[in-house]
């Protein structure tokens, strides 16, 4: 059994509000697995209705007359009691369904029972949906597994992890045993990934073969949702999907448009890239020329990095035995995009919004970020020459930007020189958003109570 951290939330979520949630994200990341779980262990009644499995359901919501007459109908289509106050609706593919997106503010309203829903490609669909329900719906996005999840579920238990932690707060190196092993954990997390089926699978048998075949069929079956939720533009999407893995090991990682096709214009192909990231197999890292807040207002559009949404699946596209050999760390392999993609992976599931650096001055950094309100640049280093980064010494160099820390990520152990803090590639799993200190402002209005 994996241990996810969408099973807190939820626990919390249900525990503390009353609105029902909707889950998101990439097919094949565990969703309807995780909630399943949940709602069988407690919730004294689970329904599950499924509208791929069940079409017929979806006739549930098109002509329902009123809430009563949805919940009546509900009850028709399954064995489970619906007992009040203690019974989980559960709405999978809801994607396949967006009236039941608009009733169930009225559901909730209703109170007499508790409800989730989830489906993939919502980001796309979502558009289609005529009412959001704002104030009666929480939006929660689901990724694969992240680094931390995967250590944890290939054996490393909660003492360990809390150690590295208390290494990345208190910035000392790990104990060189256990350092050794957790690169040997983040190698193979690169080969096998996030998705749960790929862990099962990898956690029961250990055999890369299996894995490698079932990251293969999930790259079937986004493939086949491109041909069939898109279908005007399945072309030019499949086109740009197939060469995330090539793109990246390029020089640069930049997504050059003429590789598609040198006579088309990024306005062609920009809805494209968008349906890739709003169904949650991609990621794009868009370019910034100037490290300063906000970052959003100074990305360039048509200039960008695109990463797949999970490093597993992205190493099974490239050679065929090239596992063993990223395992192994064999030197003749360019690392570098994979490193890459695994720690824009991991800050995409941390909230993170992802920018990278390019001026053709001072060079080129692999990501910027936003973090407790100032930018912090950080580069991704997979060779043993991780201390030679020009374009991170001059922008930190730089007094305008007034930069005051930066990260590099490598394989050597935590150190800390000047400005810079060289951290295991393994540490991104600690680097997230400050959430514990809320915002809060008052103005003071007392001098007007004189007047």
């Amino acid at each position: 059994m994996l241990k996810r951290k969408i099973d807190n939330y939820l626990h919390d979520f249900y525990r503390r509000q009353k609105n029902a949630l909707l889950v998101t994200g990439a097919r094949q990341t565990g969703k309807t697995y995780s909630i399943r779980r949940f709602g069988e262990t407690h919730f004294a009644s689970f329904i599950e209705i499924n509208f791929i499995e069940t079409p017929n359901a979806v006739d549930i919501f098109s002509n329902a007359k009123n809430t009563k007459d949805i919940l009546l109908r509900i009850s028709a289509i399954t064995q489970k009691p619906l007992i009040k106050g203690e019974t989980l609706i559960f709405f999978d593919e809801v994607q396949e369904c967006p009236e039941i997106v608009t009733a169930i503010k009225f559901l909730v309203a209703e109170g007499s029972f508790r409800y989730i829903l989830s489906g993939s490609l919502l980001g796309v669909e979502m558009q289609d949906i005529r009412s959001v329900p704002v104030g009666y719906m929480t939006v929660k996005e689901m990724f694969p597994l992240d680094l931390e999840e995967f250590v944890s579920a290939a054996g490393i238990n909660d003492e360990i992890i809390a150690a590295l932690r208390n290494a990345w707060q208190n910035r000392i190196p790990v104990d060189g045993f256990i350092h050794e092993k957790l690169i040997e954990l983040f190698r193979l997390y690169l080969v096998v990934g996030g998705m749960p089926a790929s862990v099962f699978n990898y956690l029961e048998t250990n055999n890369l073969q299996e894995v490698l075949a079932i990251q293969q069929e999930i790259i079937r079956l986004y493939k086949m949702d491109i041909a069939k939720y898109d279908k005007k533009r399945k072309l030019y999407i499949e086109d740009i999907f197939n060469l995330i893995p090539p793109e990246l090991n390029a020089k640069n990682k930049r997504f050059i448009l003429k590789d598609l096709n040198e006579n088309l214009k990024f306005n062609r192909y920009e809805n494209s890239f968008i349906w890739l990231k709003e169904a949650g197999v991609a990621m794009p890292v868009y370019n910034v020329e100037e490290p300063k807040t906000p970052l959003l207002l100074s990305r360039s559009r048509n200039l960008f990095k695109l990463f797949q949404n999970d490093v597993g699946l992205l190493a099974s596209q490239y050679a065929g035995g090239i596992q063993l050999r990223i395992i192994n760390g064999d030197k003749n392999i360019n690392f570098g995009a994979i490193y890459e993609n695994a720690v824009a992976q991991e800050l995409h599931a941390h909230g993170f919004e992802l920018f990278y650096y390019n001026n053709k001055k001072r060079g080129e950094l692999d990501f910027l970020l936003e973090h407790d309100g100032k930018i912090l640049p950080l580069e991704v280093k997979s060779g043993k020459d991780y201390e030679y980064h020009r374009a991170l010494s001059n922008i930190l160099d730089y007094a305008d930007y007034e930069l005051n820390n930066a990260i590099v990520f490598c394989n050597d152990n935590l150190k800390v020189q000047g400005k810079i803090l060289y951290a295991p590639i393994y540490m991104a799993m600690f680097l997230q958003k400050n959430t514990e200190n809320p915002l809060i402002y008052k103005v003071n209005l007392t001098e007007l109570s004189d007047l």
